[in-house]
């Protein structure tokens, strides 16, 4: 195998390409670095208005100490807040932008702030008001994480029109290479662009509609060609370890980005930790279990959620019983056999949404749209819906009713579609993980498409929050839940 192309081989066209390249600051490393003022107006905004509210005027005191105003320790604990932000690389520039590690991160530098200040406040008898405690530091917080998302919607808006993204080219074999482009384009949030693929023979001409740009000899020659800046390595037996170690210093001396995606997918970044041994580095992989103290926290999470949302939307469900009521005769509830944690049945609760009989319609009208035969299908159009119906469906105000269900331990607020003991019949190739856990009101299928998602699609993503349950996870999707009930789109009903 020969080496990857030599820069002292270039183009004119290449040299110049190179030349930008190195000056060019990294987007990721640019929006780290907007960050920094978001979190600075969350602190400063927190505290200026703590002091002008509760201690305006007010002292500090402590035995054998000066008397300070407050606006010196509000100064100082203003400064540690930002410290321990950069601390826990809240801001590192491989987080930031996406997933739940970030947020994850700012509750962790705060958690360490709140502990710090107390810390001191004991050990030099400080008499600091409660008030930071109870006030200040929570509701900075809420600053906090509401700036980062906020800025993630900008992100957003530059990424949906080109900006702010990795332009990829992916080396590898057909398969491999295939597998890593599909899984790329689902991620969309990620930033990542592939533009070109790279083949060991520079065959085919084209991979999907992914153009092959040329053979693993002219690696860097065709990412310049294409305006690549990053280089994911999918796999192949041709990539030995010499040829991966010389491919990595030419993208190195390129000032590119340089990304090995192994095997393992659907993987969530906190199970995965890097440990170098003899040169190789080691991925280990974590395997969350929903045990022990992690699933007392989330049924009593269930539990006091459920009862909280059923008392604020209770004015919601009278309306909505009188409106099923006015509507025509039949019952105001539905009732449903589900399948849900280890297969037990359970019957699960939802407004009546449909036409009275409209289970025995659904078989005959799978068969006619030819997806009799398929899991996990829905009826296009569906004539049985009511008038009602269709708007409840829209808003998910049918599914209201599941609360009840969530407060009797058969569901949860977030987890896998609940489905009909027919769907698990068919189920194969590892679906039957779905069934380890409570199926959810709302969960990954939902905030991710909803009804538009393929079957394949709907499974993935179930299977995906099965093996990286996490409590912030469940966090981020009643969140997203939240506002794709307000603003439905196209994909509700």
């Amino acid at each position: 195998m020969s080496e990857p192309h030599s820069p002292s081989a270039d183009s004119a066209k290449y040299r110049a390409t190179l030349a930008y390249t190195r000056r060019e600051i990294p987007w990721a490393q640019r929006y780290a670095g907007k960050l920094i003022y978001g979190d600075i107006a969350a602190v400063a905004t927190t505290l200026t208005a703590f002091g002008l509210i509760f201690v305006r005027n007010k002292t500090l005191v402590w035995p054998s100490g000066p008397e300070l105003p407050y606006v010196v320790p509000l100064g100082l604990i203003g400064i540690m807040w930002l410290l321990c932000l950069d601390g826990f690389e809240s801001r590192d520039r491989h987080i930031v932008g996406d997933g739940v590690l970030e947020y994850r991160r700012v509750i962790s530098a705060t958690g360490f702030l709140f502990a710090l200040v107390i810390s001191i406040a004991f050990f030099f008898r400080i008499d600091i008001s409660r008030l930071i405690f109870i006030l200040a530091i929570p509701f900075g917080l809420l600053l906090l994480l509401l700036g980062r998302w906020g800025w993630r919607q900008w992100l957003r808006k530059r990424q949906s029109k080109g900006l702010y993204v990795y332009r990829a080219v992916v080396v590898g074999e057909k398969a491999k290479v295939a597998h890593v482009v599909r899984a790329m384009r689902r991620a969309r949030d990620y930033g990542y662009v592939i533009t070109g693929a790279i083949t060991p023979s520079g065959a085919p001409a084209t991979i999907g509609d992914v153009p092959v740009l040329g053979s693993l000899q002219n690696t860097m020659e065709a990412m310049a060609t294409a305006g690549a800046d990053t280089l994911i390595l999918a796999g192949s037996d041709d990539l030995d370890p010499d040829t991966m170690r010389r491919l990595g210093w030419s993208v190195a001396d390129h000032n590119m980005n340089w990304v090995v995606a192994p095997a393992l997918t659907d993987i969530a970044g906190p199970r995965i930790h890097a440990r170098p041994v003899a040169g190789l580095p080691l991925v280990h992989v974590d395997f969350p279990r929903l045990e022990g103290y992690r699933r007392v926290v989330k049924r009593t999470f269930d539990i006091v959620g459920s009862a909280l949302v059923l008392l604020l939307v209770s004015p919601i469900l009278g309306y909505t019983a009188c409106r099923i009521r006015r509507e025509g005769p039949g019952p105001i509830l539905y009732r449903q056999d589900r399948i849900g944690r280890h297969g037990q049945t359970f019957s699960m609760l939802k407004f009546r949404s449909m036409v009275v009989g409209a289970d025995d319609q659904l078989k005959g009208l799978l068969d006619l749209q030819g997806t009799g035969a398929q899991p996990f299908q829905k009826v296009n159009n569906d004539p049985r819906v009511t008038k009602a119906g269709a708007f409840m469906r829209r808003h998910s105000i049918d599914e209201l009713p599941q609360l009840i269900n969530v407060l009797r331990g058969h569901m949860s607020l977030v987890g896998p579609r609940p489905q009909r003991a027919d769907e698990v019949k068919l189920y194969n190739n590892g679906t039957e993980r779905r069934l380890l856990v409570k199926p959810g009101m709302s969960g990954l299928w939902q905030v991710s498409g909803r009804s538009s998602l393929s079957a394949e699609d709907s499974i993935r993503l179930d299977l995906y929050y099965v093996e990286n349950w996490s409590f912030a996870q469940d966090i981020q999707i009643l969140f997203r839940t939240f506002k794709a009930v307000l603003r439905p789109g196209t994909t509700a009903g």
